[in-house]
């Protein structure tokens, strides 16, 4: 079986979207679907549930094996790299692809055994920051300037018919592995959220964040620079150990 990117949904709120969705997907062959903090309560009742699987026009089978997750963080843990699907930057310093050229990435990350996330934002809204710093790309779709709104499923249609028109043509066949060192892995969201973790609460202990009013937009920025980079596990491994290192403070020198 082809391997494909995962689609994440995050804070849906319509059922109906969910199931057109599924929809979108099964067209283009993509498997695999996460919910994050879904606007209705799950399970849903049974009026909910045939509305989505009517909505679905037959995809039961990815509505009923979709993963429901609490929380954005939770839903992208075990993946390796996300791209997140919006239509503005935010200020965020982060690499912008059009569908297509994410799509080629995506192939060679896949190729070289990498878990890969499409995330997609709520109806209303959009994705908001605390989502897209959990990303380490994004995607923006091109559409006419003065009306450039899509619906969720069309998004997930869109990437998904990119997907499907390359997996065609075989583009990203036979494309190495994006880590050369055979010896180690890309890191894990997870691996790389614990990284966080550690090192802003050392920074904290250190009284790193002097001002309150920054420290939200200051942890935004460390870990959006440590996105970028892209880490190996043994990078992450690394790291820790720097962290450890500095926040222990110098070793007393050894007596001759």
């Amino acid at each position: 079986m082809q391997a494909s990117p995962i689609i994440i949904l995050i804070r849906p709120q319509l059922v109906e979207n969910i199931g057109t969705t599924a929809r979108a997907m099964m067209n283009c062959c993509l498997e695999q679907l996460r919910i994050a903090e879904p606007r209705d309560a799950w399970p849903l009742n049974a009026t909910q549930q045939e509305r989505m699987d009517s909505a679905s026009a037959g995809a039961h089978s990815i509505l009923h094996n979709a993963g429901l997750y609490h929380s954005t963080r939770e839903a992208v843990a075990d993946l390796n790299c996300v791209y997140a699907l919006t239509a503005r930057s935010r200020d965020m310093v982060k690499e912008m692809l059009s569908p297509r050229e994410a799509v080629t990435e995506i192939h060679t990350r896949i190729a070289g055994g990498e878990k890969i996330g499409l995330m997609f934002g709520p109806e209303r809204t959009g994705l908001i920051n605390d989502d897209l710093v959990c990303a380490e790309k994004l995607i923006s779709i091109p559409a006419n300037p003065e009306f450039s709104s899509f619906n969720l499923a069309q998004s997930v249609l869109i990437m998904g018919y990119e997907w499907f028109t390359s997996v065609q043509s075989r583009l990203g066949e036979a494309q190495s592995s994006r880590t050369k060192n055979n010896k180690t892995r890309p890191a894990t969201k997870d691996e790389v959220f614990h990284l966080f973790d550690h090192l802003e609460r050392e920074l904290e202990e250190g009284g790193f964040f002097t001002s309150p009013d920054m420290k939200p937009a200051m942890t935004q920025n460390l870990r959006n620079a440590i996105l970028r980079a892209e880490l190996t596990e043994q990078e992450v491994r690394t790291w820790h150990g720097m962290v450890t290192a500095l926040a222990q403070g110098p070793k007393k020198p050894r007596r001759s």
